[in-house]
């Protein structure tokens, strides 16, 4: 009896020692700036397994009480315009691939976001079987929407440009008359919803309702992919550059469906 006791009770430390250490190294995982070693990957992709069973649509609300007609009215209706603005944005990403038919284009899903870091990433359904690679911008039919990283067999995590990370920085061009003006497309300010273009030429006749698109330098993201409009214009307390606030036409609160563009054809 005695041994039995101390059997099961070896069998539960064991048990709860490997939850502990699998949340450990999921946790480590999802920390940025930091490349994903093979084991992190393979418990990364079940875990993804695991999102994907866990995001099946529930199609009982509740059995166990009565809810008013009026209330389930309102509860259909809201699911009806939620399905249809994903019907939406999936047709638009479909639309994409006619549209960057010289770059081989995966589509994908949002599997999951964190809450806490809601404008920095998110996690779709596509990875290195896909041949998604880190690096690789991703867009949606409103425009640029950040690029992938940290990619694991079955799905990628994406940065959105919206991220607070100082270190991410991408090149961008704004159309002033018939030339352009280059800047450093980087930070978010969450007051206005706006996307921040840093170190703007104190000369530069960039004005409000000017289109911004991404440059081409660095060759990270294409030429020519929409972000926004310039909405409003600041200069540094010194006068010696301009800050612009561009407002995109991407929902950043609402995205389920994407495009990732995997590289040029050949």
């Amino acid at each position: 009896m005695y041994s039995s006791r101390k059997r099961k009770k070896k069998n539960i430390i064991i048990v709860v020692s490997i939850i502990v250490i699998t949340a450990i190294i999921l946790v480590y995982s999802f920390v940025s700036y930091r490349h994903l070693s093979f084991i992190e990957k393979g418990f990364k992709d079940v875990f993804v397994m695991v999102q994907k069973v866990a995001m099946y649509p529930f199609t009982i609300l509740n059995t166990q009480k009565e809810i008013d007609q009026s209330d389930s009215y309102l509860i259909q209706k809201n699911v009806n315009r939620s399905l249809e603005k994903e019907i939406q944005e999936l047709k638009d990403a479909l639309k994409l691939n006619k549209t960057f038919t010289e770059y081989d284009v995966v589509n994908a899903t949002v599997l999951s976001r964190n809450k806490s870091y809601w404008f920095n990433n998110l996690t779709i359904d596509k990875g290195s079987k896909d041949g998604i690679k880190n690096d690789m911008a991703v867009v949606t039919n409103d425009g640029l929407v950040g690029k992938t990283t940290k990619v694991t067999n079955h799905s990628s995590e994406v940065k959105l440009i919206t991220s607070d990370d100082l270190n991410y920085k991408i090149s961008v061009s704004i159309s002033v008359g018939e030339k352009d003006t280059y800047a450093i497309l980087n930070g978010y300010d969450k007051k206005t919803g706006m996307v921040k273009v840093t170190g703007v030429d104190k000369d530069s006749e960039a004005r409000v309702d000017d289109v911004v698109l991404t440059s081409g330098f660095g060759s990270l993201f294409p030429r020519g992919i929409y972000i926004g409009v310039v909405s409003k214009v600041t200069r540094d307390k010194y006068n010696l550059s301009k800050t612009l606030y561009v407002k995109t036409t991407q929902d950043f609160n609402h995205i389920h469906y994407v495009t990732v563009l995997k590289e040029k054809k050949k």
